[in-house]
């Protein structure tokens, strides 16, 4: 019997094609063009000769990757019961759906192989129990997490704020919380330290434990003690137990340690951290001989270490954008790996570049000892959660580079922000994470397709690659970053764009400079000062952007405000697709950018009115506080008193387009007059410092002498009768009279008593500023010959924020026509006071406050005096 064929007949077309492969079906492509090997198989010491072929990003893992996130975010303050819950009902689910899989499967293949519409209906049931198992995992994770802050004594007794002797082992590095204005008293910084109780003695006897708190501590002289301390050691703590602020936070109580005591060290750090706080104490020591602003961010550009960074610096940093070089990140690591193995889609050819190659390395071995400089990163940087997850998001690109496939890299994201989850669910809380992972994201997936579309409009490759990635990133994190600043830079994209070619070379020199250091310290030094001229570049862009009037634009706070701008982005993105072939509305849209950010002050006066063209005097909206700016000519103005904060004066000196201040006077040293002082220092040269001659309270008279010290301004003393011309304003000290700190009775003046009294005259008018003066230094004034034949004054600045406290006599006689006084919103002492406000207004005075009516002008001059208000901002 013959057997039938069922193929088609034979003939000429039934033959594979010339070249083709054997045993290649007909009318098939060859896998390869012929003579071509494939990548693998030209695979050699150095690697292959030709890249592999990428394909479309691989989304399988995003999903469980999310949904891990978001159910750890959900289910950390929650109950046990709940979590358990969510844990319990997501495993039951996963596995009823595998096991519906499994059936079909074996059904399946009883009748015959497994068909290809079956695998496709197989497909999502796999992801779905995949997502669900880790949405399992998650809830298991955070309840586990959540229920080791409740468990133990320290939350029962941190609820009757109990007195303890706790055994504490720190797990990250001591650090300086932000100076806290309040009232007219600048509170005493206190040092912050994440710990671990091991062992309570206290009512509930020797008890070992294993419970988060978060340590505060007041260092007095032991400060530079307190901060020299290394994660892993453990100390022996005296202190009131507090409950934490919120539900959502990591510690379950906050330990306050007892005011001024030294550290009481029970145990010292493990070697690691020994090592690790060797080699930043040489890096610190290497950097010593730089300028000041690049020895403050070198070490936190390298590990992360920025106990140098000076608030004015940190707020230069946050109004560009820059913030992120500040902190470690998987960039930092990224530059280390790129530096051995050499640029992404090389790393798998010949040709590639990078150390590793030209010292001979094969392909493994330069990915084992990336490995090994990862965990030394980890060690160095500190083990903490910021710095495993930049470990993660680098280790994400050190697969690019050793595979050179771009593909791998979104699963790999994904799977490190599951482990990271799984393993730390406080993660997914934190801001700083999110930040770090839609940055990472958005270089991924955005900044290629940008910088192609870049490159197809002719924008060379190189500024094509750094637009779309800054583009990319601004877009994406701009969102998060509003939640908590409330402000949206305009000059993000251009200083990180100028910055960029300046962060590789210091922060690879700075690795040297680290490994050098504890060896070699000439040879460190050497290399620390190579690091700070890029270095000083990065800091210098980042004050001229900070230093722009419109580097920033309020926003509101919040998830209403992140997606409020993120709306926004989205409507804005597809009219910035349209614009390359657009140049004339490119340039309109470039000079509109340009006029909002350099906020000309005519430009400004036509769109919203303020400043008014001719204003004299203006009282900045500080809060509970003093700040008042002379008109001294244009660009040019005299400051009297500095408010509270460095932001509000600094802002309200731009709105007013003041380039130059010739005179800054703090009428007293209370800290709501004057601890906004290096607002009024940036970027703006200052001439002199006048104070008054009673130092009290002496540590904020310290720190306007040091303030005024770091930026070579001298400090003068004002005296009573003492009168000068600067530009167009004229001005007498009228009180207090000479002071001498080392011979006056502490309790004959106070320091209200001791405010610098100024009468200006300017335009015709005859202002008087009273600082905070009290009624016996009211009616002392009264008397004072300084003051005689003046009937009356056009302006007055109300005494002490319009408190009760005031001498009737003295406002009789000054009949103001126009009353300002400068307070805050809702503040807690009842300022302006009723009857002060009442009082002024029988005298025929308009009275304006800055709490309900914000910033206040003073416009016009004798025969056209009037007023202008900002509005409460």
């Amino acid at each position: 019997m013959t057997a039938r064929r069922t193929g088609p007949p034979p003939g000429p077309s039934s033959g594979p094609p010339p070249g083709a492969p054997a045993g290649r079906p007909p009318g098939h492509p060859p896998l390869r063009p012929p003579g071509r090997a494939p990548a693998h198989a030209a695979a050699g010491p150095r690697g292959a000769s030709h890249p592999r072929q990428e394909g479309p990003a691989d989304h399988r893992l995003t999903g469980p990757a999310v949904v891990a996130w978001g159910t750890a975010a959900v289910t950390l303050p929650a109950p046990p019961a709940v979590s358990g819950g969510v844990a319990v009902a997501g495993l039951v689910a996963a596995l009823l759906l595998l096991r519906t899989r499994g059936g079909r499967g074996r059904s399946a293949t009883r009748s015959g192989p497994l068909t290809a519409t079956a695998a496709l209906r197989a497909g999502p049931r796999t992801t779905a129990a995949a997502v669900l198992l880790c949405a399992a995992g998650a809830a298991a994770s955070a309840g586990l997490h959540g229920a080791q802050l409740r468990s133990g004594p320290v939350p029962a007794l941190a609820a009757r704020e109990a007195t303890v002797t706790a055994e504490v082992r720190l797990t990250s590095d001591p650090r300086l919380a932000r100076p806290r204005v309040t009232g007219n008293r600048s509170m005493p910084p206190t040092v912050l330290v994440d710990a671990e109780v091991r062992r309570l003695d206290g009512p509930a006897g020797g008890t070992a434990l294993r419970t988060p708190v978060l340590l505060l501590a007041d260092p007095g002289d032991a400060r530079a003690r307190w901060l020299a301390l290394l994660p892993s050691t453990r100390l022996t703590v005296t202190g009131r137990l507090a409950p934490a602020r919120s539900g959502g936070d990591r510690f379950a109580a906050v330990l306050k340690a007892s005011g001024g005591r030294a550290p009481r060290v029970a145990a010292g750090p493990t070697g690691a951290q020994r090592t690790a706080g060797r080699l930043r104490a040489g890096l610190r020591e290497a950097t010593d001989g730089l300028e000041p602003d690049a020895r403050a961010l070198l070490p936190g550009l390298v590990v992360g270490d920025t106990s140098r960074i000076t608030p004015e610096l940190d707020h230069a940093f946050q109004e560009t954008d820059l913030a992120h070089i500040l902190a470690v990140s998987g960039s930092n690591l990224t530059i280390l790996l790129a530096l051995l193995l050499g640029p992404p889609g090389l790393a798998q050819r010949a040709e590639r570049r990078g150390l590793a190659p030209r010292l001979g390395l094969t392909l493994r071995t330069t990915a084992v000892l990336c490995g090994a400089l990862t965990l030394g990163f980890v060690v160095v940087c500190r083990p903490d959660p910021s710095v495993l997850r930049a470990a993660a998001c680098g280790t994400v690109v050190l697969i690019a580079l050793a595979t050179g496939r771009r593909r791998a890299m979104v699963p790999a994201l994904a799977a490190a922000v599951l482990l990271l989850v799984l393993y730390d669910p406080w993660l997914a809380r934190s801001l700083g994470f999110l930040l770090s992972v839609l940055a990472t994201g958005s270089l991924l997936l955005l900044a290629p397709r940008w910088s192609e579309a870049l490159r197809r409009r002719r924008v060379p490759p190189r500024l094509a690659e750094a637009l779309g990635a800054a583009a990319a990133a601004q877009a994406v994190c701009a969102p998060v970053v509003v939640v908590f600043s409330g402000r949206v830079s305009l000059v993000a994209i251009p200083c990180n764009l100028l910055t960029e070619f300046a962060i590789a070379p210091a922060t690879v020199l700075g690795f040297a400079a680290l490994l050098t250091a504890p060896v070699a310290m000439p040879v460190a030094r050497v290399l620390a000062r190579c690091a700070g001229w890029p270095a000083g570049w990065v800091v210098d862009v980042a004050k001229a952007g900070a230093g722009l009037p419109g580097a920033g634009v309020d926003w509101p706070k919040g998830w209403g405000g992140a997606a409020l701008l993120a709306a926004v982005t989205l409507a804005v993105l597809p009219v910035l697709r349209r614009l390359p072939g657009r140049p004339l509305l490119c340039a309109g849209l470039g000079l509109l950018l340009a006029v909002a950010v350099l906020r000309p002050p005519q430009v400004t006066r036509l769109v919203t009115g303020w400043p008014p063209p001719d204003w004299r005097m203006v009282v900045c909206d500080v809060g509970q506080g003093d700040a008042l700016v002379l008109n001294a000519g244009p660009g040019t103005a005299v400051v009297v008193d500095t408010g509270p904060d460095p932001g509000p004066v600094d802002r309200c000196l731009r709105s007013l387009g003041v380039r130059r201040v010739p005179l800054v006077v703090l009428t007293h040293f209370h800290a709501d007059h004057v601890a906004g002082l290096p607002g009024v220092l940036r970027g703006r040269p200052v001439a002199e410092i006048a104070v008054t001659g009673l130092p009290d309270p002496l540590d904020q008279a310290e720190f306007v002498h040091r303030t005024a010290a770091r930026a070579a301004v001298p400090v003068t003393r004002a005296v009573a009768g003492q009168e000068r011309l600067t530009g167009r304003v004229r001005w007498r000290v009228v009180w207090p009279a000479a002071v001498d700190a080392s011979t006056a009775d502490p309790g004959a003046l106070t320091a209200n008593d001791a405010s610098v009294t100024l009468l200006v005259r300017t335009a015709g008018l005859r202002l008087l500023l009273l600082g905070d003066l009290e009624p016996p230094a009211q009616r002392a004034l009264a008397a004072s010959p300084l003051l005689s034949g003046l009937g009356g004054v056009d302006v007055l600045k109300v005494a002490h924020h319009g408190s009760a406290h005031q001498d009737p006599g003295l406002t009789r006689r000054l009949a103001p026509r126009l009353a300002l006084i400068s307070c805050g919103r809702d503040n807690p002492y009842g300022h302006p006071a009723p009857t002060t406000v009442a009082a002024l207004r029988a005298l025929g005075a308009l009275v304006l406050r800055t709490d309900r009516d914000g910033a206040l002008a003073v416009v016009g001059g004798k025969g056209a005096l009037r007023a202008a208000a900002a509005g409460p901002g």
